[in-house]
């Protein structure tokens, strides 16, 4: 029954198909789709990425940002953490810079 309906319905489309003008309708579409606007999105970021990156260091964001590990360093020892290890900083350092980074890349 189901394979006799199927038959009937594109028997019934194929006798009664129309060719409709396009006018230029597809070239339109093609020019509005969203693709465009997301590139012109990751223009963006990467200039406002590029434009933070400059000013942080223009201001010297990086001096700051080491000065605040080192204190951290400081306050650490002066607390008496004797089993402190320098490299665990580090390494925290570097993982949240990745996972940053990451982050960051996932954005553009």
């Amino acid at each position: 029954m189901m394979e006799t309906d199927d038959k009937l319905i594109r028997e019934f489309f194929g006798d009664h198909k129309q060719e409709i003008a396009d006018n230029g309708f597809s070239r339109r579409v093609m020019h509005h789709l969203p693709d465009r606007q997301h590139k012109l999105a990751r223009m963006r970021t990467i200039c406002a990425t590029i434009a933070v990156t400059i000013l942080f260091f223009a201001f010297g964001g990086l001096q700051a940002t080491i000065e605040v590990f080192r204190n951290i360093f400081v306050s650490l020892v002066q607390q008496g953490a004797t089993n402190f290890d320098p490299r665990s900083l580090l390494i925290v350092v570097v993982v949240l810079g990745l996972l940053g980074m990451r982050k960051a890349y996932s954005m553009i």
